[in-house]
């Protein structure tokens, strides 16, 4: 029988087949998936083949199909672990909050650029818009400036004032989308807000740490009465990157792989070679700062420093 992993809790998985049932799955012996070394060999998203046990209403999976594309995340405090958020999405979206909780351009850029690696598509969701001062919405509008420039769709929302949901339905419909970004930005909130029926938990912010607390704990997938699938995922504090060869790492910057071709050097890294295109774009305010310190940070395989407030 055929299905789409919609839970992972480590060891059984929740799989939904094309009748609307879910059956409760593990996995048959040790899985290994040729290629990737993860602590999660089954993710949320996956297309499976599974079989009933004999005499029970739970069932082994056998295989997993051929995925389309997967998102995968290096725990920070476990650089040798790596986890596969989600399988065969559509489109990634990414909530950003200015403040309460603040995301900073590293985070970002590590997101998209890991996105952009494995041919997701992202888009940015700039949530809270209705509780930011004059100076808050200002950073907004410097961030949406940046991204919107390199080619990213950019939308100002608020979850909890019904701004900009419809937008963001629009780009869902039959489509598998994907919900990440740091605790607290909004995400369950927001999911609620596009899709009520769900009432996914949702809890306050810590004022004293300008951090949220976990209300998922696992990635799920759950289907829309529009049509398609959402993920919804942990809350993550930080995004280590997975196997970028720093040489690589220009390509997943698409404003830097326009202009590679015009650096003197074709094996130009853009950090001391003379004559670089994307050295002299950033110089003359082409490239943004901001995304040139992250690209820096990448190469140089800085784990401690993606939550750097480059605005402080």
């Amino acid at each position: 029988m055929k299905g789409i992993v919609t839970k992972s809790t480590g060891s059984w998985y929740t799989v939904y087949k094309e009748n609307g049932t879910r059956v409760d799955c593990r996995l048959k012996g040790k899985f290994r998936i040729q290629g990737i070394k993860s602590t999660n060999p089954v993710a949320v998203g996956d297309h499976v083949i599974f079989e009933y046990e004999k005499g029970k209403e739970t069932g082994v999976i056998h295989k997993i199909e051929d995925r389309k594309n997967y998102i995968i995340r290096k725990s920070v405090n476990l650089s040798k672990q790596t986890h596969i958020i989600a399988a065969n999405i559509d489109v990634a979206f990414l909530v950003v909050t200015i403040d309460n909780p603040p995301t900073f351009p590293g985070f970002i850029d590590r997101f998209l650029a890991t996105a952009e690696a494995y041919n997701i598509k992202s888009i940015l969701l700039f949530n809270k818009l209705d509780s930011y001062t004059d100076s808050q919405l200002d950073k907004l509008a410097e961030l949406d400036a940046v991204y919107t420039d390199i080619g990213y769709k950019c939308i100002p929302i608020s979850a909890t004032k019904n701004i900009n949901i419809d937008k963001v339905k629009a780009l869902m419909k039959d489509k598998t989308t994907m919900f990440s970004g740091h605790s607290g930005v909004g995400k369950s909130t927001l999911i609620n807000a596009i899709e009520p029926s769900l009432n996914l938990k949702t809890s306050e912010i810590s004022k004293q740490h300008k951090q949220g607390l976990h209300t998922t704990t696992f990635a799920e997938m759950f289907k829309l009465s529009f049509g398609g699938f959402i993920i919804d995922t942990p809350g993550i504090k930080g995004f280590g990157v997975v196997d970028f060869k720093p040489e690589q790492i220009t390509d997943y910057f698409p404003e830097f792989f326009k202009l590679k071709s015009k650096c003197k050097f074709n094996n130009c890294m853009h950090i001391n070679e003379p004559k670089c295109a994307i050295k002299q774009a950033v110089e003359e305010g082409e490239i943004a700062y901001s995304r040139y310190n992250s690209y820096l940070q990448m190469v140089e395989g800085d784990e401690e420093h993606y939550r750097t407030d480059i605005y402080s």
